[in-house]
C-alpha cells in the first residue's frame, strides 16, 4: 500500500516542497521579528528619527509601544 500511495501522491510532491519552504520562511520571519537585538536596534532608529524631526511625538510613542510589545512577547515566548 505504501508504494501505491507514493505513486498516487507523486504529483503533489512539488506542492509539499513549496509548503515546506513556506513553513521555514515563516519560522525565520517570526524569529527575526521577535529577536531582541533587532527590536532594540529598531527602537534606537525610532528615537534617532524623532530627534532628527522625522517623527512626531505621537508617532514615536506609537512605534515605541509596538516595539516594546514585540520585545515583551518574545521574552514571554522564551519562558514557555
Amino acid at each position: 500500500m505504501g508504494l501505491f500511495t507514493a505513486l498516487l501522491t507523486l504529483p503533489l510532491a512539488p506542492l509539499r516542497g513549496v509548503v515546506t519552504v513556506a513553513e521555514v520562511l515563516e519560522r525565520e520571519a517570526y524569529r527575526q521579528w521577535t529577536d531582541p537585538a533587532t527590536v532594540r536596534a529598531q527602537l534606537a532608529d525610532v528615537e534617532a528619527a524623532f530627534e532628527a524631526g522625522e517623527l512626531t511625538e505621537a508617532e514615536r510613542d506609537a512605534l515605541q509601544d509596538e516595539l516594546v510589545a514585540r520585545l515583551l512577547a518574545s521574552r514571554a515566548g522564551d519562558n514557555r
